[in-house]
């Protein structure tokens, strides 16, 4: 019997190792997700801006001529 429950006992005590292994990587992967949606919406912005300034620049253009 207690065997058995020292056999519990350590089974129980890597079952809150891997729980707190996976804590910490799902909060560095969250973490790594936040930067990465910052970033992209950072670049959508850019790539906004630059179209928007691309479009001002082509309507400055005189019209082709055929």
């Amino acid at each position: 019997m207690e065997n058995e429950l020292n056999a519990l006992e350590s089974k129980l005590a890597q079952l809150i190792q891997v729980s707190a292994k996976l804590r910490a990587e799902n909060h560095q992967l969250r973490q790594e997700l936040a930067h990465a949606l910052s970033s992209n919406r950072l670049c959508g912005d850019k790539v906004q801006n630059a179209k928007v300034r691309l479009e001002k620049l082509l309507s400055t253009l005189p019209e082709e001529q055929t």
